[in-house]
């Protein structure tokens, strides 16, 4: 059973089987273009050497990943504006191990079904930022590996 299944027996918003296509309500965090990753309180965790190629948020109405955040996702698409809620299509998840702990990141869209080349460059993309995240992740001190175990693709 995956961790989102689990967590979804807790859920009080929306549920998510981890393993077919849902509608999720996600958070901008870090609008498509931006140096600038916040935490869900809005604050700035840090800044990256490349801008983030998608909007990046995080999931309402979902138990927290194993880092203590709401789970994130991945809005694929145009910039959107920090603090945006929307509801989103989840297609998929990038299998990502932050640290050690299990850090999944979902991938949406606004309702239309990413294309082969969007799949590509969400992997491309983490498997980048993995390496940059290791080494933020050694200067924090924080132990574990940090890697990207691959892509899944949800039914549906």
């Amino acid at each position: 059973m995956s961790l989102a299944r689990r967590a979804c027996a807790r859920c009080s918003g929306a549920v998510y089987s981890g393993t077919a296509v849902a509608e999720l309500r996600v958070i901008i965090e870090v609008p498509r273009g931006s140096f600038v990753k916040r935490t869900p309180s809005g604050a700035i965790d840090f800044v990256t050497p490349m801008p983030s190629p998608f909007n990046y948020g995080s999931v309402e109405g979902l138990p927290c990943s194993a880092d203590g955040d709401p789970p994130d996702a991945l809005v694929l698409g145009p910039r959107l504006v920090l603090g945006t809620a929307l509801m989103v299509t989840s297609w998929g998840a990038v299998d990502f191990i932050d640290a050690g702990d299990h850090d999944p990141k979902f991938i949406c869209t606004l309702g239309t079904r990413p294309r082969a080349i969007d799949w590509w460059r969400v992997r491309t993309f983490f498997m980048v930022y993995a390496q940059f995240k290791a080494g933020l992740n050694r200067a924090r001190g924080r132990r574990g590996v940090t890697r990207v175990r691959g892509l899944r693709v949800f039914e549906g």
